[in-house]
């Protein structure tokens, strides 16, 4: 039997998942490479030696790859959607994770002069309430879900159709691991982090174990 091919994904969620359906990207093509780069903060210059050989700021992680895709090579349900708009769904979809969850509603309201009418009857002095990003997991494979969080997004649309719709795209994205702290509400981000952290520290006990037996073997009785 031939075996099942796990695709990575991104799915936007909210403070659960038995709220409103998740907004779910599948990379319709894994991407070939995937770069991972550790970001460590540098230490103070006047750091004497005892502050160097204690931890400080937080490593950062961040992922980059490309990923693709094709109206060409949708098939089911998928196939209509590609006929009627490309690959501008998922697309759209992928767009939605780098701006705040309300901002639709906002640009809504803009458009309907809303807000300029609560501007002028309300206090000019009133404090723009602050937007909450969108809650995203990385998902590569059974041992690393991580919560992510978007910095940037290039996407280049290759072919059209006659209605203009792109039929292939690829979509350059960078993204970095989110410390989550004991303090914040985010449950699923939070047992993501920690159950990816586990499956590293089982890798490297396993490493550890192997590394071991091989330098037994090369002590000299």
């Amino acid at each position: 039997m031939a075996g099942v091919l796990l695709r990575g994904a991104l799915i936007e969620y909210g403070s659960d998942f038995m709220g409103p359906i998740p907004n779910v990207v599948i990379f319709q093509f894994n991407p070939d490479t995937m770069t991972r780069t550790v970001e460590v903060p540098p230490r103070p210059s006047s750091a004497v030696a005892r502050e160097t050989t204690q931890a400080g700021e937080p490593t950062v992680e961040k992922i980059t790859l490309k990923a693709s895709f094709s109206a060409a090579d949708e098939f089911g349900k998928n196939k209509v959607l590609a006929r009627l708009f490309g690959v501008g769904p998922r697309l759209a979809a992928l767009e939605k994770m780098v701006y705040p969850a309300n901002e639709l509603v906002a640009a809504i309201g803009a458009a309907l002069g809303i807000g300029g009418a609560v501007a002028e009857t309300g206090d000019a002095r009133q404090p723009i309430p602050r937007q909450k990003m969108p809650r995203i997991l990385f998902v590569w494979g059974p041992y690393k879900v991580l919560p992510v969080v978007l910095e940037s997004m290039s996407i280049t649309e290759q072919q059209f159709d006659f209605l203009l719709n792109p039929i292939q795209a690829e979509v350059s994205i960078t993204m970095a691991v989110n410390a989550i702290d004991e303090c914040s509400d985010d449950k699923v981000g939070k047992g993501a982090l920690s159950y990816s952290n586990m499956a590293k520290d089982a890798q490297a006990m396993a490493n550890l174990a192997n590394t071991a037996s091989q330098a037994v073997e090369l002590i000299p009785f």
